[in-house]
C-alpha cells in the first residue's frame, strides 16, 4: 500500500515539517481550550472555535513566509500525499463517530467524537511528522474514550485535557523537535 502513494521500501522518511505543525497544535490547543471555556450549551462554542481554527490553518499551513521560516527542508511526495489521505480520513471518522450524535444534538458526544477522530487521524501522520504523531494521537484518542465513559465527568475537563495536549505538543515540536528521520521497513 505504501508503495503505491510514492514509498519505495526501504526509503527513508525526514520529519522537516515539524515545526509549523507545532504551530497548528499550539494555535488549535489554544483555540479548543477557550472555545471550551465559553462552549456553554454546544461544549465547544462554534463563534470562537470555527474563525479559530479557519486562521490557525491559514497562519500554520497557508502562509508561504511562515511556511519558508519554519520549514527545515522538503518533505516528499509520500509524505503530501499521505498528510491529503489523513485529512480525508479525519473527514470520514467525524461523520462515521460524531455524525450520528448532531441529530440529537449531543454536542458532548459530538464534540468528543470529533477529538476522538482526530486523534485516530494522527496516527497516519506519523509519516509526515513522526513519532511525536503517534503520542499526541494517543493521548487525544484516551481522553476522549474516557470522556464518553464517564458521561459524570463534565465535558469541560475534557476539553481542556485535549487542547492542554495539543499545546503542549505543539510547544515542544515548534521549539525543540529537530529534523528526524526513519525508515519503514
Amino acid at each position: 500500500m505504501l508503495e503505491k502513494l510514492g514509498y519505495g521500501r526501504g526509503a527513508v522518511l525526514t520529519f522537516n515539517q515539524k515545526r509549523s505543525c507545532g504551530l497548528w497544535f499550539i494555535i488549535i490547543g489554544l483555540v479548543i481550550t477557550m472555545a471550551t471555556t465559553f462552549g456553554g450549551s454546544f461544549q465547544v462554542n462554534p463563534l470562537i472555535f470555527i474563525p479559530g481554527y479557519i486562521i490557525g490553518y491559514y497562519v500554520s499551513f497557508g502562509n508561504r513566509y511562515i511556511q519558508n521560516k519554519l520549514s527545515q527542508g522538503d518533505s516528499s511526495l509520500f509524505q503530501d500525499k499521505t498528510g491529503i489521505i489523513a485529512v480525508i480520513f479525519l473527514g470520514i471518522l467525524i461523520f462515521l463517530i460524531a455524525g450520528p450524535f448532531i441529530p440529537g444534538q449531543n454536542w458532548r458526544m459530538v464534540w468528543l467524537g470529533a477529538f476522538l477522530a482526530t486523534g485516530l487521524h494522527f496516527f497516519i501522520f506519523y509519516y509526515v511528522h513522526g513519532k511525536s504523531m503517534l503520542v499526541v494521537g494517543t493521548l487525544c484518542s484516551f481522553i476522549s474514550v474516557v470522556g464518553m465513559i464517564m458521561a459524570s465527568i463534565p465535558f469541560i475537563y475534557f476539553g481542556i485535557a485535549d487542547g492542554a495536549v495539543k499545546l503542549g505538543v505543539g510547544l515542544y515540536l515548534l521549539f525543540l523537535s529537530k529534523p528526524t528521520t526513519s525508515g519503514i521497513k
